[in-house]
């Protein structure tokens, strides 16, 4: 018996569909911008039970280096989108997905928001309000204001929404 049939066993899910899917979300999160072997380690330890994976299991899921899972790994945790912890009993660390990951990735998303519109308010007054490109600039940083605004209240909105339903 060879280690696909033991798997099987473990796992009820179609292999095929599941690495599909990890495909797929991770083709997406590439087209909006996300590096492409991030995007493919991200989307296997979301659909991963646990949420968490090693470094050897990300690599045999997805067919990749270790040096590749650990660029991956690295850059996620520059964004905060995973962090590692040390498996215990163990010297192998575990990469983990955040919990309230949508939520703590738009929320800062949100003070990135607040930095560059302030950014952008200063450029405006430094071109001259009247000029074309400060009125520009004005507008993209009356945008990200707007942005910032309704995404507080969408946030707010999703965690009462969230518990309505009935998730672990």
């Amino acid at each position: 018996m060879d280690d696909a049939d033991s798997r099987d066993r473990r796992d009820p899910r179609d292999a095929e569909a599941v690495s599909r899917f990890v495909e797929r979300f991770a083709a997406q999160l590439t087209e909006a911008g996300m590096q492409r072997m991030a995007a493919r380690v991200f989307a296997q330890l979301l659909a991963s039970d646990g949420g968490a994976m090693t470094s050897a299991e990300l690599g045999e899921a997805l067919r990749i280096s270790p040096a590749a899972v650990s660029g991956a790994v690295s850059y996620l945790s520059q964004v905060n989108m995973v962090s590692r912890e040390r498996e215990p009993g163990s010297r192998r660390d575990r990469y983990v997905l955040h919990n309230e990951l949508w939520y703590e990735t738009f929320t800062r998303r949100d003070q990135i928001l607040t930095h560059w519109e302030k950014t952008l308010r200063d450029g405006a007054a430094s071109l001259g309000p009247d000029s074309p490109a400060g009125t520009r600039i004005a507008e993209t940083a009356a945008f990200f204001e707007f942005m910032q605004a309704e995404l507080l209240g969408l946030m707010d909105r999703w965690r009462t929404h969230r518990a309505t339903l009935n998730l672990p």
